[in-house]
């Protein structure tokens, strides 16, 4: 047992070292956000979907494509549009005069980082297109299934605000994403240190130095890690109370469903194998449930009135369970 134990505990040294290799490339270009790129990189040890909200001009598309960029994977960005066709996501088969027969053309999801910008500007009708290869990691064209290579993430954007020309976001699609990020307006400093680096050209020159830190067949060697940490019995509990009390809360009109609480166990592992450690403790899974439910949960009219937020409930419920030591 104990060979086994520091075995894993060498190979999540090496984790953490290659974690800290992506958030020293990105602090190069990235000024703050330190919480939205732990959740980016913990999404993507725990084999999930990113949804990123946030106003314009904060770095979001940005901040997805240098985390693309630190990992050497086929890379496809698809800007949604009202016009866009789930063909033009997926794929089409076009007719191939020498065969005389037709041939699947792959879209652009066939990748292993997508990046989809502005989500929510694409039609029901489109979105519903990403509901079997987010879930199931395949596409299904044609009666002809299209398997995903691993890694396949999702990272998509969104903006809150505006409203025209924009379509909501099916409960069952958001609930296939991970995590919801919230990308907030950088502090004081922050943004003078953006518009010294700015002044002074040197985000320009380094973004060109970026060269990706871990493989595609890294990313699935370390998730197989990330699976096999420790959670005591206690700590499953925790979470399972945590998922229960969302579904009888007087504030909430939809609680978290089972695939919720399965989030929250696999993103805390993600954490806690970040921070070198090969166990999860009751940080890790406070650390992670606000960005797991905040797109999950859904206030009831009255407390949207009230400008109640889905964080502010989450915290009420932790708040009310206790904290198992």
């Amino acid at each position: 047992m104990e060979q086994q134990f520091f075995e894993q505990r060498t190979d999540l040294s090496r984790l953490s070292q290659a974690v800290a290799q992506i958030k020293e490339t990105l602090a190069r270009v990235i000024v703050g956000q330190q919480d939205t790129i732990d959740l980016l990189i913990a999404g993507i040890l725990a084999d999930g979907h990113i949804l990123i909200e946030g106003v314009p001009g904060i770095a979001k598309t940005l901040t997805a494509k240098l985390i693309a960029k630190s990992i050497d994977a086929k890379f496809s960005r698809i800007q949604f549009t009202p016009d866009l066709m789930p063909s033009d996501v997926l794929g089409t088969s076009v007719f191939n005069p020498k065969t005389i027969d037709f041939e699947f053309k792959q879209g652009p999801i066939f990748g292993n980082i997508i990046l989809i910008d502005e989500i929510n500007r694409a039609p029901a009708k489109t979105q519903s297109a990403l509901f079997e290869v987010m879930e199931e990691r395949q596409v299904t064209i044609d009666g002809h299934s299209y398997q995903m290579t691993e890694p396949f993430i999702v990272l998509a954007t969104q903006n809150p605000v505006e409203q025209e020309g924009t379509y909501r976001l099916p409960e069952a699609q958001l609930d296939r994403f991970l995590f919801k990020i919230e990308v907030k307006y950088p502090s004081l400093e922050d943004e003078i240190l953006i518009l010294n680096q700015q002044h002074q050209h040197k985000t320009v020159d380094q973004l060109a130095e970026i060269v990706p830190v871990l493989s595609a067949q890294d990313i699935v060697a370390l998730r197989q890690q990330v699976r096999g940490l420790y959670v005591e019995p206690k700590l499953l509990e925790f979470v399972a109370k945590i998922i229960h009390e969302t579904r009888s809360h007087k504030s909430l009109f939809l609680g978290g469903s089972p695939r919720a609480s399965l989030a929250v166990v696999n993103s805390a592992k993600a954490l806690a194998a970040m921070k070198g450690r090969d166990f999860i403790t009751p940080e890790d899974i406070i650390g992670v449930t606000p960005a797991v439910l905040r797109h999950r949960i859904m206030l009831t009219p009255d407390k949207e009135m009230e400008g109640v937020t889905p964080d502010e409930v989450v915290a009420q419920i932790i708040q009310k369970i206790e904290i198992p030591r």
